[in-house]
């Protein structure tokens, strides 16, 4: 069971310490093009993790 929570917990916690608007902020002063790849990464790590943990 402590397993299972782990990754959820971690995930919901580093969330927290990012607010949207500055990640975002951040990422389109380095450039437009930059901040489409920047979030295009993210969003596959997410699908992938969520991906990983439901097979589980």
């Amino acid at each position: 069971m402590k397993n299972k929570l782990t990754l959820p917990l971690v995930v919901l916690s580093t969330s927290f310490l990012f607010t949207s608007c500055s990640v975002i902020e951040g990422i389109f002063k380095a450039g437009f093009g930059i901040g489409i790849f920047v979030s295009i990464v993210v969003v596959a790590l997410i699908i992938y993790v969520i991906s990983r943990f439901l097979k589980k």
